[in-house]
């Protein structure tokens, strides 16, 4: 390695294949001449190519150097017959871009969110209520008709309509209903206690 700057006036196939072979020798033997070499002329080329992508500067020098890392410990994987080097380098800068406005976008953590607010333990008498109002419930289930039952544990637990629980049973959609309603009605006065 040369260790001489590559300059403007240089022939463009020329610094593609001088680039090829830096990047080549910091795969290989991590040649730190070569490396400095690379990163001379491509930081300043992909801060400014992050600024075009909308990267603040700040952003812009923090995803950069994060860039000339990913080079430095990932130059191995560099192929030239897929790539040249300044796609792979500005294929990298791109993709940290991307990974860091998707950053942006997520909203910050907020461990008062009620998400992640734990709900309170019940009373002690909750229980007692659950399991009292459980007790009447059933009670009230099973002084319901055959039908309403029936149709009830089609509604609720098959999760039929009005009208498949009609077609099923060759019942009057009418009758479906006003029996759903009835038995509702006296469930409702039993967990109320009024039965």
């Amino acid at each position: 390695m040369t260790g001489k700057p590559i300059t403007a006036d240089e022939d463009a196939a020329a610094v593609r294949a001088r680039l090829t072979v830096l990047l080549r020798a910091v795969g290989e033997r991590r040649d730190r001449v070569a490396f400095t070499e690379i990163f001379t002329h491509f930081a300043p080329r992909v801060r400014g190519y992050l600024g075009r992508l909308g990267a603040t500067p700040i952003e812009a020098e923090e995803i950069a150097q994060d860039v000339m890392v990913t080079v430095w410990r990932r130059a191995e994987l560099f192929d030239p017959a897929q790539a040249s080097a300044s796609t792979w380098i500005f294929t990298i800068a791109r993709n940290r871009r991307i990974d860091a406005i998707r950053r942006q976008r997520r909203p910050d953590f907020d461990p008062n969110d009620p998400i992640f607010v734990p709900d309170p333990e019940p009373a002690p008498d909750a229980a007692l209520q659950t399991a009292t109002r459980e007790n009447r419930l059933h009670a009230a289930l099973k002084d319901l008709s055959d039908d309403q039952r029936a149709l009830l544990q089609q509604a609720f637990f098959a999760g039929k309509s009005h009208s498949e629980i009609a077609a099923a049973t060759k019942l009057p959609l009418g009758t479906v209903k006003s029996r759903l309603r009835l038995a509702f009605v006296r469930l409702r006065k039993a967990l109320e206690g009024d039965v």
